[in-house]
């Protein structure tokens, strides 16, 4: 077990833990149920980002030095540095969900280099506790849909940009010195974005994590987030889940593989999961949507007859 995993067993132990985020190694998500009592006095190894999401109490304790006091709601954020020495932590009421999110160092300062052009050895956080982040919170409800599952292989590159929005989020509010990050060309270069959207085609079916997609572009997976949405007006990860659903419609429309094959051929792990998804973007099953194409008298593979779909008929009485 890394430094990281272990961190919340060690500062939390009169604390249930009641949820996990699942095979990621760079770093720990806990969702923690505390009742009234003590906790250890603990030197952290990692940066921690502790938010409530349910529950109030008032909560005493000795941060950096200082004796503090704060009343916790949901929203109220934590952001405890690296190296930080917290004692004497008293919590009075119940939280049945507090979300803590364990960050090694590296983390921090590979993103401040990669993503900011930062010097790592410039970055340095301040301590903050009790206080309203509704960024946090926003961020903290998003690792919470994604705890106690197997990640699906969208849910890594979602993953992958929740992680680099927490880190931008805490090097632009938190930092302890000020700081520019570089200017940047504003859009994507066309041939760049071709590489791109020629990747992802090729991998539709395999796992595709957003430092992939940056690594095409010859962009850090920041400045590859910001400037693909700019260029498409998605996110990498809604591009990638739409060009699945419609390689999906492809061979629903060919009726030539069972709705388990089509999941997997798309890059969804399951047929439940793609079934949930598709109905989620189009508003029907997968095998709705195929007794729909039945019912419209698709031709047979091979005749030369074009399809011609109900919307498409109606426009051409129409004209």
């Amino acid at each position: 077990m890394s430094f990281v995993e272990s961190q919340g067993d060690r500062k939390y132990r009169t604390s249930e833990r009641v949820g996990g985020l699942v095979d990621c190694s760079s770093l720990q998500v806990e969702l923690r149920h505390f009742d009234p009592g003590w906790q250890v006095d603990l030197t952290l190894e990692c940066t921690e980002v502790a938010v409530l999401l349910s529950g109030q109490s008032k909560i005493r304790w000795t941060g950096d030095g200082h004796r503090r006091e704060a009343i916790a709601r949901p929203g109220v954020a934590w952001i405890c540095p690296a190296g930080v020495h917290e004692s004497g932590v008293e919590i009075m009421g119940t939280m049945p969900e507090s979300l803590h999110i364990f960050i090694p160092p590296s983390l921090v300062g590979e993103s401040a280099l990669s993503n900011f052009d930062i010097d790592p050895a410039k970055v340095q956080l301040a301590y903050a506790g009790g206080v309203p982040d509704p960024r946090v919170l926003q961020i903290g409800q998003l690792f919470r849909g994604l705890l106690n599952r197997s990640l699906e292989p969208a849910d890594r590159l979602f993953l992958d940009g929740l992680q680099m929005a927490l880190a931008g989020h805490l090097l632009s509010t938190y930092s302890a010195v000020r700081w520019q990050p570089a200017e940047r060309a504003a859009t994507v270069d066309p041939k760049r974005l071709q590489r791109v959207f020629d990747f992802i085609e090729a991998r539709i079916a395999a796992e595709i994590s957003l430092h992939d997609l940056a690594a095409e572009a010859c962009l850090s997976p920041f400045h590859f987030a910001r400037m693909f949405r700019k260029a498409t007006g998605l996110t990498p990860h809604r591009y990638v889940t739409e060009r699945r659903i419609e390689a999906a419609k492809e061979k629903l429309r060919l009726a030539r593989s069972t709705l388990v094959e089509i999941a997997l051929d798309t890059g969804f792990s399951s047929q439940g999961n793609f079934t949930r998804v598709f109905r989620k973007m189009t508003g029907s099953t997968p095998g709705q949507y195929r007794a729909l194409l039945s019912s419209q008298r698709v031709p047979p593979i091979g005749d030369s007859a074009p399809f011609v779909d109900a919307g498409s008929r109606e426009r051409k009485i129409r004209t």
